[in-house]
């Protein structure tokens, strides 16, 4: 069994609209190159790191501009996409940071609000402190495309190896990872946790990126990809300007994968009891 999937590079910035529009463009563009699932970055809404101006334009789910409009496409298309996230409002101060995987028929299959809060120091100059704004989800969350299980994650999420053998050993083949790393922790960090995970699990890694210098100031990382289970990188956007690339996945690769080396499913006492 196999699938086609296509990862995503955008650039967004705080033009809701101009996001919406944006990313069907290169959704569109992914979907005519034979994609059936696509993977779209974290902030796909919006990236916008002024607090006030942030809840000033999200909105419940209900209200969300970015939900009806996904739906639509991907029932149009007749694909499976997963919105890496949109900022949804939960009260007047606090946001989710939600990724929404939309069926062929343009029903939400999943919903899954980031787990692990970007609150961390890079350096000197470069500080975050997601938890301000939103707030964390407490429990992963599985959804399928194709005949393939899938288990869903949200950039910082990454860091976090017993966040994807919790998925594998429920039987994900697929674990997706939408992000919007920085320049500075994806030059170092992003290639290689990527494989990391996918070795780790046997499985397939998914993951779309935010890239270049957005218009408030920010400057991500780019280079989306897709990585098999053996750990190579079998398609790569080498930049960060906005586009697409595709990769094939086979069910069978997963299961070849995982019989050969079970680390995956293998665990060591080290209690000493």
């Amino acid at each position: 069994m196999n699938l086609r999937a296509a990862v995503i590079n955008l650039r967004c910035g705080a033009d809701i609209a101009a996001n919406l529009d944006h990313a069907e463009q290169i959704i569109r563009a992914a979907h005519k190159d034979g994609a059936k699932f696509i993977v779209t970055p974290e902030n796909t809404l919006l990236m916008q790191g002024n607090t006030k101006k942030l809840f000033a334009a999200i909105e419940p789910e209900q209200e969300t501009q970015g939900v009806a409009h996904f739906s639509a496409l991907a029932k149009e298309l007749g694909i499976d996409l997963l919105i890496g996230s949109m900022a949804i409002k939960l009260r007047s101060d606090k946001a989710a940071n939600r990724s929404y995987m939309f069926g062929p028929d343009g029903a939400i299959k999943a919903r899954y609000d980031k787990i692990h809060m970007f609150d961390v120091a890079i350096n000197d100059t470069e500080t975050w402190k997601e938890s301000s704004n939103y707030q964390a989800g407490h429990k992963p969350v599985m959804t399928a495309a194709g005949g393939f299980n899938i288990g869903l994650s949200i950039c910082y999420d990454l860091r976090f190896a017993n966040l994807y053998k919790y998925y594998a050993e429920r039987g994900a083949h697929i674990l997706t990872v939408p992000a919007a790393f920085t320049a500075i922790t994806g030059k170092a960090h992003w290639r290689v946790l990527l494989r990391a995970r996918a070795i780790e699990t046997s499985s397939y890694i998914v993951a779309a990126a935010q890239g270049g210098i957005h218009d408030n100031g920010r400057a991500t990382w780019g280079r989306s990809m897709i990585v098999d289970p053996w750990g190579g990188v079998i398609a790569e956007l080498d930049h960060d300007e906005p586009g697409y690339c595709c990769a094939d996945l086979s069910l069978g690769l997963v299961n070849k994968t995982r019989a050969r080396i079970p680390a995956w499913q293998q665990t060591t006492d080290l209690t000493g009891q």
